[in-house]
């Protein structure tokens, strides 16, 4: 389904050092803020906010921000009212992109995300333009290090718990599920004392497209950069793999 990438393991090494950076942490406290406001403030009854809670845990996001974030997003205090929108386009190559986002002015980011799609070489897409080209998954990311199961095991004891797949990347387990059973599949895995990383639902590519060309992988690596590192930017997903011969590229 997904995983076994190049690709995927680039973005799971870039995710680390955004995490240094300090700029996942503002990502993290505004799903936080959003959740709380569509569900509420309470994570044992509002289980977006409890994920959103964990994964902030995960990145090491300090307590008093976690806090701060729900708050605002309960209502108390002032905060910027943010709206969740997703935005679908081309990159180069014709590779499909799906931006999701949270934004406090409709009008601006629209404009900004359709400025960074031409400038990369790329086009913004009407709504649907790309949206069939992927599919909603629960995700789980199982950390290798210290972790007690092999493969097989952890791989036997997530489709017992009603996953649909497991993948294997270099430091961890991808384990996707429908959206309706990760929290399921969730509370399985934290009974059998195994470690999560991160818990999600994220859109997956139904097909990928192969890219051989090293000058166009750097042109669609260029505009995906562009567009994680616009502030309202949550998440990019596109449907684009690295061909075997760019293993050892520079990108």
């Amino acid at each position: 389904m997904s995983g076994h990438s190049k690709w995927a393991n680039i973005k799971h090494k870039k995710a680390k050092t955004d995490a240094i950076k300090g700029r996942i942490f503002t990502k993290l406290a505004r799903e936080i803020m959003v959740a709380a406001r569509a569900g509420g403030a309470d994570p044992n009854g509002n289980f977006r906010l409890k994920i959103a809670i964990d994964n902030a845990k995960a990145a090491n996001l300090p307590n008093d921000n976690i806090q701060r974030a729900i708050q605002k997003g309960a209502g108390a205090g002032e905060g910027a009212n943010y709206e969740e929108l997703r935005y679908e386009g081309y990159g180069p190559g014709g590779v499909a992109i799906m931006v999701e986002l949270m934004t406090d002015n409709r009008n601006r980011t629209a404009s900004e995300m359709r400025h960074l799609f031409s400038k990369n070489g790329g086009n913004l897409g009407e709504t649907g333009s790309v949206s069939w080209m992927f599919t909603e998954k629960g995700q789980l990311d199982v950390p290798k290090e210290d972790l007690k199961m092999d493969e097989d095991e952890i791989m036997l004891l997530a489709l017992e718990a009603g996953a649909e797949d497991v993948a294997s990347e270099d430091e961890s387990y991808e384990i996707f599920t429908e959206p309706d059973s990760m929290q399921e599949v969730r509370q399985v895995l934290l009974d059998s004392k195994i470690p999560i990383e991160n818990v999600a639902i994220n859109l997956i590519p139904v097909n990928r497209v192969e890219i051989a060309d090293i000058e166009q992988a750097k042109k669609i690596i260029k505009l995906i950069d562009s567009l994680e590192s616009h502030d309202d930017v949550q998440k990019v997903y596109t449907n684009f793999d690295l061909a075997e011969s760019l293993e050892d590229a520079d990108l």
